[in-house]
């Protein structure tokens, strides 16, 4: 729906620290990430909690930006936009996938869906007909009339990839997208976001603590204190 940015990589950072304050003391989230990553990649990051994998992916996202270091997204150094162009960015060239789905609970999964096409402008008939496209592809064409609190939590999360996958991203970043899950249901939303990027040759970064999961993606980044500690698979 959106025009893809052109670029050789997905993504790439170079030297990229986070530090906050909380209260009087300093803490480095990040400390001097390097890494290139292909287009068409799909990458599981691991790590301990407070490794740094969450804020690290809300970097590449834009929701966050870096103390120091380069991020370039599909060839674009994204930390230093405006907020304004940042969040045009963000919307049309980046989907996201959260543990928490966060759907509007007031709306249908049909809207929920459509709503970064309607936020970005996009003619409302394109929407809707990409948004039922979308159902579709994630097995849910017969419950678009249904609000968030009428579907089980894999239908919920299943409603939350399609959004994602809305405005054609070339990159999708999902953060525990399976965190609220069983083990069944665990399973069936992970291969369908395998499936789902693979045919849309969508780039995708996936934070997870299973380890089961990661051993499934041919890339890992494995991360300990702020740092990438290692890469596994074929790099």
């Amino acid at each position: 729906m959106s025009e893809r940015v052109k670029s050789r990589y997905a993504l790439e950072l170079k030297g990229v620290s986070k530090e906050f304050n909380r209260f009087s003391e300093k803490v480095v989230a990040l400390k001097q990430i390097d890494l290139v990553v292909e287009r068409e990649d799909q990458i599981v990051i691991t790590g301990r909690s407070g490794s740094g994998k969450s804020t690290l992916l809300h970097i590449i996202g834009t929701l966050d930006r870096p103390t120091t270091g380069s991020v370039l997204v599909h060839g674009r150094e994204v930390a230093q936009m405006s907020e304004h162009v940042v969040a045009h960015f963000r919307n049309s060239q980046v989907g996201f996938v959260f543990q928490m789905n966060n759907l509007l609970g007031e709306f249908s999964a049909l809207e929920n869906v459509m709503m970064p096409g309607l936020i970005a402008g996009v003619p409302q008939r394109d929407v809707r007909d990409r948004a039922r496209f979308l159902l579709d592809l994630v097995a849910l064409s017969q419950r678009g009339d249904h609000r968030p609190r009428e579907l089980s939590g894999g239908e919920q999360q299943r409603v939350a990839i399609a959004r994602a996958l809305l405005m054609d991203p070339g990159i999708l970043l999902a953060d525990e997208p399976t965190g609220n899950l069983d083990e069944s249901t665990t399973q069936l939303v992970f291969e369908l976001l395998k499936k789902v990027c693979a045919a849309h040759k969508t780039t995708m970064l996936l934070v997870t603590h299973d380890q089961g999961l990661s051993r499934c993606f041919e890339k890992r980044v494995v991360m300990a204190d702020g740092s990438i500690q290692s890469k596994e698979g074929a790099w």
